[in-house]
């Protein structure tokens, strides 16, 4: 019998399916690509499909089934990649102009690990240009709309992976998280959203905005398929020397253990009355879910929070600055037509000027002035200063509680076009920018709703573990997760 799609199949049944030969792994692929050619119209999630790569790939993979082969725990199944990590499939573009024509030689770490386990790439996903933006609205490509209400953003920067695997077009997605690049639009659009450790997944193919900062998360349907796709990506990798040697453990194998010897601390500073009423009621109810659990709810004190923001944008866009140099029109990218004679600094500001939109443009000038000289010491020296603040102060909270819970966002999605000023932008990651800066790992599950006319917006619960026990953050999430069932 053909495999029938309805878009919401989680990747464990899609890979049991495949490798017991219920389907194929080209029925699947088939499949996925008609769902993405039906649905992704008035989303605008995928940028472009993989069509003869995958149809290709799921080929290979069925022979490989038939031959009594073990394809891994992956078989079959597709997903997206955000447009800004490199994959020999398609374009890498970055949501910029700069990048339209580019294809990358290479693969992706995290990405070719996923593929080694049996998993096919189908799509390349829109998202911020360069990764930079909390919309997924600051794309060359397009805006980005959210499957619960075409007329509010997915969340940014990895808004189009959110929107892919909550209009059902692909089981999982990945994305990057920078200073809550796949947790906010997880939020917003309800789906699993995971910010690894930083070090815990390899950087190796991920086109760099802030070096420090970056990680390669998963989205996906429900915890359980976050923490396989997570585990298949992790581990050291002598490509990426920033990537951690610490042994990955299996987390599927204590995932569903009960967490009633846990402590949670909730940081009071997470519970503004500056967030959406809406916000605090379904965080107010999680903690009650948690309570029921039998946790042990402690209030924890995170003053620092309020610098996170300042803090980030400034270590963000020094780096910013650094990496997206080599983006001039010479050595990488859209090359301006000139008259003859031109300058070679004409050349390098019309390209960057025609390739690069606004909001890149933007953080590279703010990057670079904090990193000037007469200016270095006051701002960029600065921030790093506090950065280490901000970690010591994560560090002390760890030993009073096993994890954090609070808010992902402050707000639930917001209309298109509705903040055009930039701070506005910038503070839809108050509270997730400090894991960025402390390099700790954090996951958004959904909590809820609020309701906006005859829109229902879902409300993402972050869990913020100390760095590399993606284990326990994993377990609480799959515990709340069933107990909301």
């Amino acid at each position: 019998m053909a495999w029938t799609s309805s878009g919401i199949e989680s990747v464990q049944v899609i890979a049991e399916a495949v490798r017991r030969k219920r389907a194929t792994a080209t029925e699947v692929v088939a499949a996925t690509l008609e769902r993405i050619r039906a649905g992704n119209g008035p989303l605008n999630a995928v940028r472009e499909t993989c069509d003869a790569d995958a149809i290709a790939a799921a080929s290979r993979l069925d022979d490989r089934i038939a031959a009594g082969e073990d394809v891994g725990p992956l078989a079959g199944v597709p997903i997206a990649v955000k447009d800004n990590i490199a994959a020999e499939s398609g374009h890498t573009c970055c949501g910029s102009r700069m990048l339209e024509k580019y294809r990358s030689p290479f693969t992706a770490t995290a990405v070719q690990r996923l593929t080694n386990a049996g998993a096919i790439i189908i799509a390349k996903a829109n998202c911020d240009e360069f990764a930079m933006g909390s919309s997924t609205e600051h794309c060359a490509f397009g805006a980005v709309r959210n499957p619960h209400d075409h007329q509010r953003v997915p969340g940014g920067s990895s808004g189009g992976s959110a929107a892919a695997v909550a209009g059902g077009l692909c089981p999982a997605a990945l994305g990057s998280d920078t200073g809550g690049s796949v947790r906010q639009p997880a939020s917003f659009c309800g789906v699993v959203g995971v910010k690894p450790s930083y070090g815990r997944v390899s950087r190796y193919g991920l086109v760099a905005f802030g070096s420090s900062l970056d990680q390669v998360g998963p989205l996906a349907r429900n915890v359980t398929d976050a923490a396989l796709l997570l585990h298949t990506m992790a581990g050291v990798d002598r490509r990426d020397a920033t990537s951690s040697a610490e042994s990955v453990p299996d987390y599927l194998a204590e995932i569903n253990t009960p967490i009633e010897d846990l402590r949670l601390g909730v940081p009071r500073e997470y519970l503004s009355e500056g967030n959406d009423p809406a916000i605090n009621e379904a965080i107010a109810a999680a903690i009650d879910t948690f309570r029921s659990l039998g946790t042990t709810i402690v209030d924890i004190d995170l003053t620092l929070t309020r610098y996170g923001i300042a803090t980030y944008y400034l270590i963000a866009a020094a780096e910013a600055s650094s990496n997206l140099a080599r983006f001039d029109g010479v050595r990488y990218g859209r090359r301006a037509a000139l008259d003859p004679g031109a300058s070679l600094e004409a050349l390098y500001a019309r390209s960057r000027s025609e390739g690069l939109g606004p909001e890149v443009q933007r953080r590279i000038m703010l990057g670079t002035y904090a990193l000037s000289a007469g200016y270095y010491d006051a701002y960029y020296k600065r921030a790093s200063q506090v950065r280490r603040l901000i970690k010591d102060e994560f560090d002390r909270a760890f030993t009073k509680c096993h994890a954090l819970i609070g808010p992902v966002s402050p707000t639930p999605a917001f209309e298109i076009g509705s903040r055009s000023e930039p701070l506005a932008m910038y503070l839809a990651d108050a509270y997730t920018v400090n894991a960025n800066l402390a390099g700790i790992c954090g996951i958004s599950i959904n909590c809820g709703y609020a309701q906006a006319g005859a829109s229902r917006l879902p409300i993402g619960l972050q869990i913020q573990c100390q760095a590399l026990d993606e284990m326990t953050m994993f377990r609480i999430a799959r515990m709340f997760e069933k107990q909301s069932a």
